[in-house]
């Protein structure tokens, strides 16, 4: 006699395995490093630009965070970056894009519940983390560096 329970077991890990995407970690890895590649190209191309129009190293940096966040901004208000994100994975991650690109999408997603409840309160839901985790890490490496310092390891 066949066992019910058994065959709607079978039944199920055959339907997980049909919907179930796979993946290539070479391919996704490339697709990411072409991703991030291609960001970062952006973002010398911008630095050359602006030190040909006489920008010193300093202010190129800034006009390149400017304009990366804003490219960023716009891409996500325009439902592309998302795009970018599902192909280039975490090369479309690159720090300032990625995290632009957060907080963007986190007010986009949040515009309906009004400016104070849905924007003010969960603009930094995703970027959030990152802000905690980015001054913790940097209060703790500080710390140990000036211990070490004060011990005379470095000078």
């Amino acid at each position: 006699m066949s066992d019910p329970l058994h065959h709607t077991t079978q039944q199920y890990k055959t339907y997980v395995k049909q919907i179930t995407p796979t993946h290539s970690l070479p391919v996704n890895m490339g697709k990411a490093f072409l991703t991030g590649g291609i960001i970062c190209t952006i973002g010398q191309f911008i630095i050359n630009v602006s030190k040909n129009l006489g920008a010193t190293t300093e202010n190129a940096g800034t006009w390149c965070s400017i304009f990366l966040i804003f490219l960023s901004v716009l891409l996500t208000g325009l439902n592309i970056y998302p795009k970018i994100g599902k192909f280039g994975g975490a090369g479309s991650l690159v720090p300032i894009t990625g995290f632009a690109n957060s907080v963007a999408a986190s007010a986009i997603e949040f515009k309906a519940e009004g400016q104070v409840f849905g924007i003010g309160c969960k603009i930094f839901t995703i970027a959030g983390p990152v802000i905690l985790y980015g001054i913790m890490s940097s209060w703790i490496i500080g710390v140990f560096y000036y211990l070490i310092k004060l011990m005379g390891v470095i000078s």
